[in-house]
């Protein structure tokens, strides 16, 4: 069962599913796997280094990718903004901070825009912008998030969207949760955890291998990493990560973790170059359980459409007869 929606109208793609723009994950082989796929990927611009977005731009070769920023950190280097819309994205993404003074520019060089959004008065924003497309991500999506639950937050998003696609993120990782979505009417969905562990993705490979053994359970937000880091993030907004010994030390002593920052960030820094993921961050959110094997790009996509095809069509051969039998009360 094909599943075509508005939003595929909009970004000329044959299945209704997005990769997220993983910070130093979604490199252009991840984006370009999964457009190829009949997605469209995301290549994920981060925090603003121009010599990786050029590397991964380059990367996805002639594959029809997006790309995709944090907001407050792009204002600190909107340069790079011209840097991405001479490479003519299938569409740019904004997340985490105000997209407007950005908006004439991307409408100048005729590029969709996607904002992403985490409460109703962020989405009425988008809407009053009259952006292309609205992500509402719910707090169990991995990475930085807010505290909206995904499933309450679509359709309320959908209620104000005025005919805007609106795209489900958080706690989607296989074809029920694509299904579920569009029961929501949400016109599609953004996937990074499904993602994260794919031959494609730029995460270690021990990485890889923590994501595919977690568990939604093992996850929590908390803003220990930001710090270790280096990264001050506006606080409506913290990071859902898999638990290890890093964040069960410091996340309950963040005033703590301060006066020892300069020895913890050395510590860190370490891991991470180690791939060390006891200390090292796992960013990856609840659809963790629903991960569980590794293998190229289009496989994740693939059976995560085809799933979805099927329990709507189960669900519309379940909802039929219902439908006639209620014609057949009335008369």
């Amino acid at each position: 069962m094909a599943i075509r929606t508005s939003l595929c109208d909009l970004f000329d793609i044959e299945h209704p599913v997005l990769s997220a723009p993983m910070a130093g994950v979604s490199g252009g082989a991840l984006a370009a796997a999964v457009s190829k796929a009949g997605g469209l990927g995301l290549d994920g611009g981060g925090y603003g280094d121009a010599d990786w977005l050029k590397r991964e731009f380059d990367a996805a070769g002639d594959a029809r990718i997006g790309v995709g920023f944090i907001t407050w950190s792009l204002a600190r280097q909107p340069e790079l903004l011209d840097l991405a819309l001479a490479r003519n994205p299938a569409a740019l993404m904004l997340s985490f901070g105000d997209f407007k003074p950005f908006l004439h520019h991307i409408r100048d060089a005729q590029t969709k825009l996607i904002v992403q959004v985490q409460t109703l008065e962020q989405a009425r924003e988008a809407v009053d912008a009259g952006v292309d497309a609205i992500v509402a991500q719910g707090t169990e999506a991995g990475g930085h998030g807010g505290t909206r639950a995904t499933l309450p937050l679509i359709p309320a998003v959908v209620d104000i969207a005025q005919g805007i696609p609106v795209i489900a993120a958080g706690g989607i990782a296989d074809g029920r949760g694509l299904a579920a979505a569009l029961a929501l009417d949400a016109s599609g969905v953004l996937c990074g955890t499904a993602f994260f562990a794919s031959n494609e993705s730029l995460a270690s490979n021990n990485a890889k291998q923590a994501a595919l053994r977690g568990s939604g359970d093992d996850t929590e937000r908390s803003s220990v990493f930001d710090m270790a880091r280096g990264l001050k993030w506006p606080s409506d907004w913290n990071l859902r990560t898999m638990r290890n010994t890093f964040t069960r030390r410091w996340s309950g002593d963040i005033v703590g973790l301060g006066e020892n920052l300069a020895e913890e960030q050395i510590r860190f820094n370490a891991a991470s170059a180690a791939g060390d993921t006891d200390v090292a961050a796992v960013i990856v959110g609840e659809a963790a359980d629903l991960v569980r094997n590794r293998g190229p790009a289009q496989a994740t996509l693939q059976d995560m459409t085809s799933q979805a095809g099927e329990i709507l069509q189960r669900l519309g051969r379940r909802v039929e007869p219902f439908k006639e039998d209620s014609e057949n009360a009335k008369t």
